[in-house]
């Protein structure tokens, strides 16, 4: 599997690469006029990159079979931290919501860390479990049960983007390790009508939705942020209008370095640009899977599932986003998007990955 590594490696390096680049083509101006330097962001994402490649290379270092002894005590203390988050002068608050720890120039965020220990959890209880996933109390209730506590601690700051895609993660492990339809059909009925009162009954979200359906009936309102997006991906034709050449950039589309970095992407670089980034998403989904699918460690082999559905939801949320298809949620672009907390843990995941695969190579 060592050919699969380096491609991996390589694809996510690029992936990286791209970030760098855009990160600074977005933010340069932005900062240069708020915080008078147009490095800001970039400096801070490089040192963000080198935080990751130091923790990705350790965690490439380990035994990853390791992880299974802490399963259990590394989710308890994730659920410590979503509660410590939550208390005021504890958590950081910005813009309504308390998802931070504010730690000198660094801001962590726990619902970050929840993603990967809640995949380290369920993997270990999965390949404990194998044979009685397909029953309901045994093996199907007690991972439900966990994530529905982090899930609820995780809309409490509040993040519903971040919640559903913990949930669906491990609605996606739990099936793939055999557990019943009709047991997740239960599940989706039972949280539909707390779904329908977080969005409908949530004035921000429910805009969102109302924003999502017709962004120009309301483009200077409601429909602003996608409007906007669309105008930047709609100006880059097809080869784009030149790298650092965006108009959308001028304090026309927020978040332009993180939630839609892709829409300068597009504007700079065209359809052209936007599909080597969608092609880079694909080929290492591909590529991941092959790992798992080789991957005979039951631990191992869920934890890669995981990590693999874990990115790859992320970059389908984020494009779908980007292009109108799906409503704002929030969620980075991984490894391109500006972000502490997301990248780093993204990389070690990614570290996770390639050790799981090298581990396996070694041990057959």
């Amino acid at each position: 599997m060592r050919r699969i590594r380096i491609s991996i490696a390589v694809i996510v390096s690029s992936l990286i690469s791209i970030g760098v680049i855009w990160i600074f083509s977005s933010s340069g101006i932005y900062a240069l006029q708020e915080l008078g330097d147009p490095a800001y962001f970039l400096k801070r994402h490089v040192l963000f990159l080198g935080i990751g490649f130091i923790l990705t290379f350790a965690v490439m270092a380990m035994d990853y079979r390791r992880l299974q002894y802490i399963a259990k005590p590394l989710i308890l203390f994730t659920i410590f931290l979503l509660i410590l988050v939550l208390i005021p002068h504890i958590g950081k608050a910005s813009s309504g919501a308390r998802r931070w720890f504010k730690i000198g120039f660094f801001s962590f965020q726990p619902s970050e860390f929840a993603k990967l220990a809640l995949m380290i959890y369920i993997s270990d209880f999965l390949a404990r479990k194998q044979n009685r996933v397909g029953n309901f109390f045994e093996g199907f209730l007690p991972v439900i049960i966990i994530m529905g506590i982090i899930s609820v601690l995780i809309v409490k700051q509040p993040d519903l983007g971040n919640a559903v895609l913990v949930a669906c993660i491990s609605l996606v492990m739990l099936f793939i390790a055999g557990a019943k339809l009709k047991h997740i059909f239960i599940v989706g009925v039972a949280v539909s009508p707390f779904l329908y009162f977080l969005v409908v009954k949530v004035p921000y979200r429910m805009q969102r939705i109302l924003a999502f359906i017709d962004p120009w009936k309301d483009c200077n309102g409601i429909g602003f942020q996608l409007s906007q997006s669309q105008i930047a991906l709609g100006s880059g034709g097809i080869f784009g209008v030149g790298l650092g050449k965006s108009m959308q950039k001028l304090f026309y589309l927020p978040a332009a370095h993180t939630d839609f970095i892709l829409s300068i992407i597009g504007e700079e670089t065209g359809l052209v640009g936007t599909l080597v980034v969608i092609f880079l998403f694909i080929a290492f989904i591909w590529q991941g899977a092959r790992i798992a699918k080789r991957t005979l460690d039951p631990f191992g082999y869920f934890l890669s599932v995981g990590i693999v559905v874990m990115l790859g939801m992320q970059a389908l949320v984020n494009i779908g986003v980007s292009i109108g298809a799906l409503p704002t949620k929030g969620l980075p672009l991984p490894f391109i998007s500006y972000g502490g907390s997301a990248l780093i843990f993204n990389m070690i995941s990614v570290g996770l990955l390639l050790n799981i695969s090298r581990t396996e190579e070694l041990y057959r």
